[in-house]
Protein backbone atom coordinates (compact mmCIF):
# COMPACT_ATOMS: atom_id res chain seq x y z
CA UNK A 1 0.00 0.00 0.00
CA UNK A 2 1.43 3.53 -0.63
CA UNK A 3 1.71 5.88 1.81
CA UNK A 4 -0.70 8.60 2.61
CA UNK A 5 2.02 11.15 3.13
CA UNK A 6 3.19 10.47 -0.31
CA UNK A 7 3.06 13.46 -2.41
CA UNK A 8 4.82 11.81 -5.48
CA UNK A 9 2.67 13.85 -8.26
CA UNK A 10 2.13 17.12 -6.22
CA UNK A 11 3.11 20.50 -6.98
CA UNK A 12 3.95 22.56 -4.29
CA UNK A 13 3.98 26.59 -3.59
CA UNK A 14 5.66 28.08 -0.71
CA UNK A 15 5.93 31.68 0.29
CA UNK A 16 8.56 33.21 2.34
CA UNK A 17 10.60 30.59 0.77
CA UNK A 18 13.91 32.82 1.40
CA UNK A 19 13.99 32.18 5.29
CA UNK A 20 14.74 29.53 7.72
CA UNK A 21 11.24 28.12 8.06
CA UNK A 22 9.89 28.17 4.43
CA UNK A 23 13.17 26.52 3.58
CA UNK A 24 12.58 23.54 5.96
CA UNK A 25 8.68 23.17 4.83
CA UNK A 26 10.07 23.10 1.03
CA UNK A 27 12.76 20.66 1.61
CA UNK A 28 9.95 18.50 3.64
CA UNK A 29 7.31 18.54 0.46
CA UNK A 30 10.59 17.59 -1.90
CA UNK A 31 11.56 15.18 -0.02
CA UNK A 32 7.97 13.40 0.13
CA UNK A 33 7.76 13.49 -3.48
CA UNK A 34 6.35 16.79 -4.33
CA UNK A 35 8.22 19.66 -6.93
CA UNK A 36 8.38 22.99 -5.47
CA UNK A 37 8.29 26.18 -6.51
CA UNK A 38 9.91 28.80 -3.54
CA UNK A 39 8.49 31.93 -3.20
CA UNK A 40 10.21 35.30 -2.18
CA UNK A 41 10.65 38.85 -2.05
CA UNK A 42 14.48 38.81 -2.11
CA UNK A 43 16.00 36.90 -5.85
CA UNK A 44 19.41 34.74 -4.03
CA UNK A 45 18.06 33.17 -1.30
CA UNK A 46 15.19 31.06 -3.43
CA UNK A 47 17.14 30.99 -6.13
CA UNK A 48 20.03 28.98 -4.11
CA UNK A 49 17.89 26.87 -2.23
CA UNK A 50 15.79 25.76 -5.61
CA UNK A 51 19.44 25.04 -6.77
CA UNK A 52 20.28 23.14 -3.98
CA UNK A 53 17.23 21.13 -3.96
CA UNK A 54 17.44 20.57 -7.98
CA UNK A 55 21.41 19.62 -6.98
CA UNK A 56 19.92 16.35 -4.94
CA UNK A 57 17.13 15.47 -7.86
CA UNK A 58 14.07 17.26 -6.84
CA UNK A 59 12.40 19.73 -8.76
CA UNK A 60 12.04 23.07 -7.80
CA UNK A 61 12.20 26.53 -8.75
CA UNK A 62 12.72 30.07 -7.25
CA UNK A 63 10.35 32.48 -8.00
CA UNK A 64 10.92 36.22 -7.05
CA UNK A 65 7.28 37.67 -5.72
CA UNK A 66 5.89 40.17 -3.05
CA UNK A 67 2.78 38.28 -1.55
CA UNK A 68 1.48 42.24 -0.41
CA UNK A 69 1.43 42.85 -4.55
CA UNK A 70 -1.77 41.94 -5.75
CA UNK A 71 -0.68 42.43 -9.04
CA UNK A 72 2.65 39.97 -9.20
CA UNK A 73 0.75 37.02 -7.29
CA UNK A 74 -1.42 35.64 -10.69
CA UNK A 75 2.12 35.54 -12.80
CA UNK A 76 4.24 34.27 -9.91
CA UNK A 77 1.62 30.80 -9.90
CA UNK A 78 1.36 30.51 -13.82
CA UNK A 79 5.41 31.03 -13.90
CA UNK A 80 5.43 28.04 -11.38
CA UNK A 81 2.85 26.21 -13.32
CA UNK A 82 4.15 26.54 -16.36
CA UNK A 83 7.43 25.23 -14.93
CA UNK A 84 6.61 22.29 -12.70
CA UNK A 85 2.79 21.45 -13.82
CA UNK A 86 -0.50 22.63 -12.11
CA UNK A 87 -0.17 23.68 -8.03
CA UNK A 88 -1.94 21.30 -5.62
CA UNK A 89 -0.62 22.38 -2.51
CA UNK A 90 -0.10 26.35 -0.84
CA UNK A 91 1.62 27.09 1.84
CA UNK A 92 1.16 30.26 2.90
CA UNK A 93 5.04 31.11 4.99
CA UNK A 94 5.24 34.45 4.78
CA UNK A 95 5.49 36.04 7.61
CA UNK A 96 7.10 39.50 9.59
CA UNK A 97 7.06 40.36 13.05
CA UNK A 98 8.91 42.89 15.84
CA UNK A 99 9.22 43.08 19.45
CA UNK A 100 7.90 46.70 20.01
CA UNK A 101 5.77 47.94 23.39
CA UNK A 102 2.17 48.90 22.04
CA UNK A 103 2.54 52.65 22.92
CA UNK A 104 5.44 52.43 20.22
CA UNK A 105 4.19 50.67 17.30
CA UNK A 106 4.57 53.25 14.92
CA UNK A 107 1.69 52.56 11.50
CA UNK A 108 3.69 51.84 8.92
CA UNK A 109 5.51 48.71 11.13
CA UNK A 110 1.45 47.55 11.92
CA UNK A 111 0.81 47.99 7.90
CA UNK A 112 3.91 45.64 7.38
CA UNK A 113 2.87 43.10 9.37
CA UNK A 114 -0.84 42.76 8.54
CA UNK A 115 0.26 43.22 4.82
CA UNK A 116 2.49 40.42 4.61
CA UNK A 117 1.12 37.87 7.74
CA UNK A 118 -2.82 38.37 7.08
CA UNK A 119 -3.56 40.31 3.44
CA UNK A 120 -0.46 38.33 1.47
CA UNK A 121 -1.80 35.42 2.96
CA UNK A 122 -5.34 35.88 1.56
CA UNK A 123 -4.13 37.53 -1.38
CA UNK A 124 -1.57 34.11 -2.62
CA UNK A 125 -5.23 31.91 -1.24
CA UNK A 126 -7.60 33.71 -3.50
CA UNK A 127 -5.02 34.21 -6.39
CA UNK A 128 -4.95 30.23 -6.41
CA UNK A 129 -7.96 29.79 -5.16
CA UNK A 130 -9.66 31.40 -8.95
CA UNK A 131 -6.82 29.19 -10.38
CA UNK A 132 -8.35 25.44 -8.82
CA UNK A 133 -12.44 26.64 -9.71
CA UNK A 134 -11.77 28.04 -12.90
CA UNK A 135 -9.98 24.77 -13.57
CA UNK A 136 -12.10 22.35 -11.83
CA UNK A 137 -9.22 21.22 -9.59
CA UNK A 138 -9.21 20.67 -6.20
CA UNK A 139 -6.72 22.25 -3.75
CA UNK A 140 -4.97 22.58 -0.43
CA UNK A 141 -4.06 25.23 1.70
CA UNK A 142 -1.95 25.37 4.80
CA UNK A 143 -1.61 28.68 6.21
CA UNK A 144 1.39 28.96 8.91
CA UNK A 145 -0.67 30.88 11.93
CA UNK A 146 1.08 30.34 15.47
CA UNK A 147 0.11 29.90 18.89
CA UNK A 148 0.30 33.70 19.82
CA UNK A 149 -3.04 34.02 17.05
CA UNK A 150 -4.47 31.46 19.94
CA UNK A 151 -3.08 33.33 22.92
CA UNK A 152 -1.24 36.45 23.23
CA UNK A 153 2.09 37.99 24.62
CA UNK A 154 3.66 41.18 25.44
CA UNK A 155 5.01 43.31 22.76
CA UNK A 156 3.83 41.45 19.77
CA UNK A 157 0.67 43.12 19.35
CA UNK A 158 0.78 43.55 14.93
CA UNK A 159 2.34 40.25 14.92
CA UNK A 160 -0.35 38.53 17.33
CA UNK A 161 -3.53 40.47 15.74
CA UNK A 162 -2.32 39.19 11.97
CA UNK A 163 -2.04 35.47 13.60
CA UNK A 164 -5.55 35.66 15.24
CA UNK A 165 -6.45 36.84 11.46
CA UNK A 166 -5.29 34.23 9.81
CA UNK A 167 -6.38 31.48 12.41
CA UNK A 168 -9.84 33.31 11.64
CA UNK A 169 -9.61 33.69 7.91
CA UNK A 170 -8.41 29.26 7.96
CA UNK A 171 -11.96 28.70 8.80
CA UNK A 172 -13.93 31.15 7.12
CA UNK A 173 -12.24 29.88 3.93
CA UNK A 174 -12.52 26.29 4.71
CA UNK A 175 -16.34 26.82 4.91
CA UNK A 176 -16.84 28.86 2.03
CA UNK A 177 -14.34 26.68 -0.72
CA UNK A 178 -15.26 23.22 0.74
CA UNK A 179 -17.67 22.93 -2.10
CA UNK A 180 -14.73 23.53 -4.87
CA UNK A 181 -12.94 20.70 -2.98
CA UNK A 182 -10.35 22.95 -1.86
CA UNK A 183 -8.82 22.32 1.85
CA UNK A 184 -7.78 24.85 3.94
CA UNK A 185 -6.08 24.32 7.69
CA UNK A 186 -3.48 25.98 9.63
CA UNK A 187 -0.24 24.81 11.24
CA UNK A 188 0.12 27.21 14.58
CA UNK A 189 4.36 26.68 16.02
CA UNK A 190 4.54 27.73 19.28
CA UNK A 191 8.41 28.71 20.17
CA UNK A 192 10.33 27.19 17.43
CA UNK A 193 14.03 27.15 17.82
CA UNK A 194 15.68 29.55 14.56
CA UNK A 195 18.50 32.24 13.59
CA UNK A 196 15.67 34.64 14.16
CA UNK A 197 15.04 34.20 17.33
CA UNK A 198 17.97 32.40 18.96
CA UNK A 199 19.60 35.28 20.89
CA UNK A 200 16.44 35.78 22.80
CA UNK A 201 15.87 32.56 23.70
CA UNK A 202 19.37 32.08 25.17
CA UNK A 203 18.53 35.40 27.40
CA UNK A 204 17.00 35.52 30.70
CA UNK A 205 13.73 36.37 28.91
CA UNK A 206 14.16 33.31 26.84
CA UNK A 207 14.66 31.19 30.21
CA UNK A 208 11.61 32.31 31.64
CA UNK A 209 9.84 31.68 28.68
CA UNK A 210 10.66 27.95 28.62
CA UNK A 211 10.11 26.89 32.16
CA UNK A 212 6.44 28.05 31.01
CA UNK A 213 6.69 25.38 28.59
CA UNK A 214 5.16 21.88 29.83
CA UNK A 215 7.75 19.74 27.64
CA UNK A 216 10.92 22.20 29.02
CA UNK A 217 12.03 22.27 25.41
CA UNK A 218 11.91 25.02 22.31
CA UNK A 219 10.62 23.44 19.27
CA UNK A 220 13.06 22.12 16.33
CA UNK A 221 12.64 22.42 12.41
CA UNK A 222 12.18 18.76 12.51
CA UNK A 223 9.43 18.91 14.86
CA UNK A 224 6.95 20.62 12.27
CA UNK A 225 7.54 18.20 9.22
CA UNK A 226 5.35 15.78 10.39
CA UNK A 227 2.52 17.97 11.34
CA UNK A 228 3.11 19.84 7.70
CA UNK A 229 3.30 16.46 5.62
CA UNK A 230 0.38 15.82 7.67
CA UNK A 231 -1.72 18.86 6.28
CA UNK A 232 0.06 18.52 3.06
CA UNK A 233 -0.80 14.60 2.00
CA UNK A 234 -3.88 12.85 1.88
CA UNK A 235 -3.45 11.30 5.51
CA UNK A 236 -5.63 14.34 6.17
CA UNK A 237 -8.33 14.46 3.46
CA UNK A 238 -11.07 14.77 5.77
CA UNK A 239 -9.49 17.84 7.47
CA UNK A 240 -10.22 21.18 6.95
CA UNK A 241 -10.69 24.80 9.00
CA UNK A 242 -8.47 22.28 11.49
CA UNK A 243 -5.78 24.63 13.37
CA UNK A 244 -2.93 21.85 14.39
CA UNK A 245 -0.83 23.69 17.11
CA UNK A 246 2.43 21.95 17.27
CA UNK A 247 3.92 23.78 21.13
CA UNK A 248 5.17 21.40 23.61
CA UNK A 249 1.68 21.95 25.75
CA UNK A 250 2.61 25.55 25.54
CA UNK A 251 -1.04 26.82 25.25
CA UNK A 252 -1.97 23.98 28.42
CA UNK A 253 0.15 26.19 30.56
CA UNK A 254 -1.11 27.70 33.64
CA UNK A 255 -1.83 31.21 33.54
Amino acid sequence: MPSPFDLAGEVALVTGAGGELGRHFARVLAEAGAAVALIGRRAAPVAEEAERLREIGFRAIGIVADVTQAHALAGACAEAEGELGPISILVNNAGRTATVPALEVEEAAWDDILDTNLKGAWLMSRAMARRWVEAKRPGNIINIASILGLRVASQVLPYAVSKAGLVQMTKALALEWARHDIRVNALAPGYILSDLNRDFLASEAGGALLKRIPQRRLGSLDDLTGPMLLLASRASAYMTGSVLTVDGGHLNSGL
